[in-house]
């Protein structure tokens, strides 16, 4: 068999950061449920008419088919597409069990999806995504949308990572100001909003004049209201400064003021206003999030969402929602880039129970049971070696402890202070440090 190359996109994390990661997800998950979300699993692929029907993304599904499939038969596997986040999937799936959940819902996914995008740091084709969202039957309170950004923040600042901070912004305010200063199209105007990082300003106008009819002036408009940021309710009164009036203006500014003052109140610092959040996707229609880590701004969103209304209906019921995903992948792939995550060993193990002679390997066996019995992740020695070896083998692994089974009584060694005591299988513990592997 020739080497293997990798495909880009498609990360492999060693064992170390696998465990890193596992730890991630323990806290983030634990989060979540102390806020009453439950889990929830999704199939990896839906109908491709159902992932194209909102928002620009045709270019980024990845197309499911079998390698014999018959060409000349009736449309099957090749109608389907591997899903590329976990919102279009949730919504059908709310579709599909309404009759079987207990509205509102609120449910949590911790899940893969593919993305066929040009794979670059921080970015990839297939990677983890850890998701909340909350549905309701016709109708969902605002305060739903002023929730959000603190189950995020709570599950971000029990993980080792630089602080985050989530800007916000609610597209009514947008499409509000947008409708005042008398553009007809005001969905084309946020999708060119939305590019204003990757374009600047000069971009977004020309963009706003060829997609959304905008003159020089409204173009400039909406330049300034993008320009609008603020930590606390003062963005208001910027927004109203502009001159522009609208109902739906108002009935945004409303609805951010408490999604802002909220979280102050829980953890001051964590939001901010930020009016040149758009969100690309045509599905939302109120707050929309987007979260930088401190330190990482230059590769943009590591947790994003928002409000949506429209995507979960059938006939003249609707289920309103709104929701919030972490890049799991993303966000922990910036900080293996940058070493930014150790994990105190490569392997979970804290015992290394010595074997003397091939013969005693039974007793060795039976003293790891007993420390397994007891929470306590040990493994036996590979080979009856030389103590020494044996020693140095649990060195290379990082464990952090050596048990010697005797006749006259077992002895375990830290080989890191080259401590060794009397113990027993049935009473030693090790200090809780060293149990498991450390994150930092």
């Amino acid at each position: 068999m020739s080497k293997p190359t990798p495909i880009s996109g498609f990360p492999e994390w060693t064992p170390a950061q696998r465990m890193i990661e596992q730890f991630v997800l323990d806290r983030i998950r634990a989060t979540f449920e102390l806020y009453g979300f439950a889990p929830l699993e999704t199939r990896s692929v839906e109908p491709l008419d159902q992932l194209l029907r909102k928002g620009e993304t045709s270019k980024e599904v990845y197309v499911l088919r079998r390698l014999q499939a018959d060409t000349d038969g009736p449309a099957g596997d090749d109608s389907l597409g591997l899903h590329f986040d976990l919102t279009v999937p949730f919504a059908r799936y709310v579709l599909e069990n309404a009759g079987k959940l207990q509205f509102p819902f609120r449910r949590y996914q911790i899940q893969k999806v593919w993305r066929g995008e040009r794979p670059q740091e921080g970015r990839y084709r297939e990677f983890l995504q850890a998701d909340i969202d909350i549905v309701d039957r016709d109708t969902l309170p605002a305060h739903y949308e002023a929730e959000m950004p603190l189950v995020i923040g709570d599950a971000l600042r029990s993980l080792p990572i630089p602080p985050v901070r989530i800007q916000v912004n609610n597209r009514k305010i947008c499409e509000g100001f947008y409708r005042g200063i008398g553009l007809t199209d005001p969905e084309a105007a946020l999708r060119a909003v939305d590019k204003l990082d990757k374009i600047g300003p000069a971009g977004v106008a020309e963009l706003l004049a060829e997609t959304a009819g905008a003159s020089e002036a409204q173009a400039k408009a909406c330049l300034a209201l993008a320009e609008i940021s603020a930590p606390d309710a003062s963005f208001g009164d910027a927004v109203r400064a502009l001159g522009v009036s609208d109902p739906l203006l108002d009935e945004g500014i409303a609805e951010l003021t408490a999604v802002v003052e909220t979280a102050a109140a829980h953890s001051p610092g964590l939001c901010v206003a930020d009016l040149r959040i758009a969100r690309g996707l045509d599905y939302y229609t109120g707050t929309v999030y987007e979260t930088q880590m401190l330190g990482y701004e230059r590769f943009g969103s590591v947790c994003s969402g928002g409000r949506y209304d429209n995507l979960a209906s059938s006939g003249n019921v609707r289920f309103p929602g709104v929701g919030i995903s972490i890049g799991v992948t993303r966000l922990l792939g910036l900080l293996f880039g940058a070493a930014a995550l150790t994990v105190s060993r490569s392997v979970p193990t804290c015992v290394l129970v010595a074997v003397s002679t091939e013969e005693d390997r039974p007793a060795s066996n039976k003293v790891a049971e007993a420390l397994r019995s007891r929470g306590i992740p040990t493994e036996v020695s590979p080979s009856a070696a030389k103590f020494g070896k044996q020693i140095r083998y649990a060195e290379r692994r990082g464990i952090p402890y050596v048990w010697f089974p005797g006749a006259e009584g077992d002895e375990v060694k830290d080989i890191r202070s080259g401590e060794q005591v009397a113990a027993a299988a049935g009473e030693w513990t090790p200090p809780r440090p060293d149990l498991k592997p450390l994150v930092s």
